[in-house]
């Protein structure tokens, strides 16, 4: 898609991209999101040696990978999840962004998980923690055989890790970053492996572009109440080839809800949410028609 909209890039010169996908705040409230957070994956491997060898005959002798890899990994947060690798933090929350999340209470519907208040970066609110700041998260962890363990250390270790990022921190510089860290705290031994697959820039308009006043102003004549507005989603998609490549502000309408099972085979949409989701875009198309769109 990139390279279709380098390619046609004055072909596809607009005012505005205006966009659906993923989910609402919440079921009962619609929504408006400007960006995306970005997301990096990458792994983290202790190879010590070709084979595993005899718990009882060499424990204590030899290293083990999975302990220096959790080790390791015990050093990039606080107990409780917050970052401590300093170049991976994002600048202050700007006072627009702050503003704009100060309303917004997470609900993900009553399938949702329940939120550890005590988790992420202290002194920020829920909303700011996902939606305004970085988080980091070990997404698979294995050393040894899992399925069928044997009594023998094992050579190697692996973890596969993503961090979500917000505008304003450099995914060129988070494994560069990390591994600094990691020699200074005596890992030298933990080798670092980018994903092959490029990672999701991150994105954001200001909620007080002209562009975001005119569409929620257009959506709360429609429902009767005020959309919330998030400077970014949560999750990553690839909106900066429209805000970046096509130089567009970016104005997405999610219809789904944070319970709709998605990617999962039992994904699925709410009847209402879809019925006034009909009635938003149709009020947004009539308004585009009308007088005050901005230019």
């Amino acid at each position: 898609m990139r390279e279709v909209c380098q390619q046609y890039r004055d072909r596809l010169k607009a005012n505005v991209l205006i966009a659906s996908d993923g989910p609402r705040l919440g079921p009962q409230r619609p929504t408006l999101f400007l960006g995306a957070r970005g997301a990096f994956n990458f792994d983290m491997h202790v190879e010590l040696r070709d084979g595993g060898h005899h718990s009882g005959n060499w424990g204590g002798l030899l290293s083990n990978p999975g302990i220096i890899l959790a080790q390791a990994l015990a050093t990039i947060t606080s107990p409780t999840g917050a970052i401590k690798v300093r170049e991976w933090l994002p600048p202050p929350i700007p006072n627009s962004v702050r503003a704009a999340l100060a309303d917004i209470a997470i609900d993900g519907g009553d399938d949702a998980p329940e939120i550890d208040p005590g988790w992420g970066e202290p002194g920020l609110s829920a909303a700011e923690k996902v939606f305004g700041w970085c988080s980091f998260e070990v997404l698979a962890f294995s050393t040894g055989n899992p399925d069928n363990p044997v009594n023998a250390i094992p050579p190697r270790a692996k973890a596969t890790c993503q961090i979500r990022f917000v505008v304003g921190t450099d995914p060129e510089n988070f494994l560069p970053a990390l591994r600094r860290h990691l020699d200074a705290h005596g890992f030298p031994m933990v080798r670092l492996e980018r994903w092959k697959k490029a990672y999701f820039p991150a994105t954001r308009l200001d909620p007080e572009h002209p562009w975001v006043c005119w569409a929620a102003a257009s959506v709360a004549a429609t429902t009767g109440a005020p959309p919330a507005i998030l400077p970014n989603l949560g999750g990553s998609l690839p909106n900066d080839i429209f805000a970046v490549d096509l130089g567009l502000p970016t104005v997405w309408v999610p219809h789904s809800y944070p319970g709709c099972s998605q990617h999962a085979p039992n994904e699925h949409l709410l009847a209402p949410v879809a019925r006034q989701a009909l009635a938003i875009m149709s009020g947004i198309y009539w308004d585009l028609g009308e007088a005050g769109v901005p230019v």
